[in-house]
């Protein structure tokens, strides 16, 4: 996996005058040397995708959901290969790397049932008041125009899938932009669509570096950003582009409670199990991993050594290796921020009861208890394997210490009271609450986004498909009704 990959102009492939090694996070090999587009390339591929919008915005909906059902059953088909380019590019352990490719198979998939039945139509009746009678309003939604998607490294293939699937759904014509870090499962991505009937134009996939972003953001012709990443940079593009549409995808620093009712040995070892896991998986570069517990006084004593006992049975090491839960960080400088911010906590008086060192790019499942509550890791995303542990006294305690953030993305709530599930639902400020399980999961299909420094607007295939494109109402007169 060493060769020089081609990226995508306007649906066929193209080399410019320079490229980027893409490097292994976890023994700095070559994975593979990828060519970068020159400025008059990328003009070229944002002109067609200009060019093209009326085109692809009339595609028969047959066409879009054949093109969507055809990238999903290519990656079934390829699925170990992709899965292995995804771990050597970004570290993520192999078993992890599996999973990521079965949900951009679904991804693709959903958004293929989504294009069928996509802008049927709704039509309402205007003879409600005199004014409107013989009149009928039909309203449909059309595409804002081409999509600017802008990809992070930590889900280099399935939030890839999050940004094309929906606009192809929709006949949005979408220019990609991966992580430099990441870019070589967006190029395979570019692959499979390649072997679709999509016109011309209609994406582009473009591995610029990202101090050319700016440019493509400001671009005119590009009125829809769909950006995930930090929040600093979310909110920078967003204030730099007020009247563009923009759909942000941020950070969080992800909550999981665990209230006085989820009591029993059983109930214990299961939410120790999940929120050890999912501190961990990715090598807690997700931004739904578990950073915080906040476990009810009565449970606390009980919980704690269930959930070190389980980040210490975390596998770390090779991410190729099939027994391997724990990787490397994408780069070894992340490590060295993840390593302050611990050394920090600690320092302030911070107890370190799992882990807290590091070897490279790679930095041990960690578990600190009593962190003050300014310290940096309580207060940012720390995008890396460390979870932090709280005793509260009450569930309202529980539930302010989860607004007490910037962020609000999703929250994990274990209980079995429903009245408490309603309740979390009203009082945690996320866009998401996870009931008997970690803020983890997510579903491809759900809607997904978050409040506060997290983000405006949702993914999930048919929210993103609305938020692609905007609702336009036709009124038929002289009709009887």
């Amino acid at each position: 996996m060493t060769s020089t990959h081609a990226f995508w102009l306007a649906g066929r492939q193209a080399t410019g005058e320079d490229t980027l090694d893409v490097t292994s996070p976890w023994d700095g090999r070559l994975v593979g040397t990828v060519a970068v587009p020159t400025e008059a390339q990328v003009e070229e591929a944002v002109a067609a995708a200009h060019s093209v919008l009326n085109e692809f915005a009339a595609t028969p909906a047959h066409v879009r959901a054949a093109a969507l059902d055809h990238v999903s059953r290519r990656l079934v088909e390829r699925t170990e290969e992709v899965a292995r380019l995804i771990s050597a590019e970004n570290g993520k352990p192999l078993k992890w790397a599996r999973g990521e490719v079965g949900r951009a198979v679904s991804v693709f998939r959903f958004a293929a049932e989504e294009a069928r039945r996509f802008n049927g139509g709704e039509a309402q009746r205007l003879d409600t008041d005199a004014g409107g009678a013989g009149r009928l309003a039909l309203t449909r939604r059309f595409p804002r125009g081409a999509v600017l998607g802008i990809a992070p490294f930590n889900f280099p293939l399935n939030l890839c899938a999050h940004k094309i699937a929906p606009a192809v759904a929709v006949g949005a014509p979408i220019i990609l932009k991966p992580a430099p870090a990441t870019p070589l499962s967006a190029l395979l991505l570019g692959e499979l669509l390649a072997e679709t009937e999509l016109p011309a134009g209609a994406w582009s996939v473009l591995p610029v570096p990202n101090d050319r972003m700016p440019a493509l953001v400001q671009d005119e012709r590009l009125p829809v950003i769909s950006f995930t990443g930090s929040d600093k940079v979310g909110f920078a593009i967003m204030d730099s582009v007020p009247r563009k549409h923009c759909t942000l995808e941020l950070g969080g620093n992800g909550a999981a409670v665990v209230l006085a009712d989820y009591a029993s040995e059983q109930d214990l070892d299961w939410a120790a199990t999940r929120i050890a896991a999912f501190a961990n998986y990715q090598g807690g570069q997700s931004c739904i991993s578990v950073q915080r517990v906040i476990a009810d006084s009565s449970v606390y004593e009980r919980l704690v050594p269930r959930i070190v006992a389980a980040v210490e049975a975390q596998v770390t090491g090779d991410p190729a290796d099939d027994a391997t839960d724990v990787g490397p960080l994408v780069s070894e400088d992340a490590a060295k921020r993840v390593e302050a911010w611990v050394e920090e906590a600690v320092g302030a008086g911070a107890q370190l009861l799992a882990g807290g060192k590091r070897d490279g790019a790679s930095y041990a499942p960690t578990v600190l208890s009593e962190v003050p509550a300014d310290a940096t890791i309580s207060r940012e995303e720390v995008f890396g394997p460390v979870l932090t542990l709280r005793r509260v006294e009450s569930e309202s305690e529980a539930f302010e210490t989860v607004n007490d953030s910037k962020y609000g993305l999703q929250a994990g709530v274990f209980t079995h009271d429903l009245q408490a599930a309603f309740r979390a639902h009203r009082a945690l400020e996320v866009g998401g609450v996870i009931i008997g399980d970690v803020p983890s999961y997510r579903a491809d299909q759900m809607p997904y986004g978050g409040v506060k420094q997290s983000g405006v607007g949702r993914e999930g295939v048919r929210f993103a498909m609305d938020d692609y494109t905007y609702e336009r109402v036709m009124v038929l007169t002289g009709l009887t009704l």
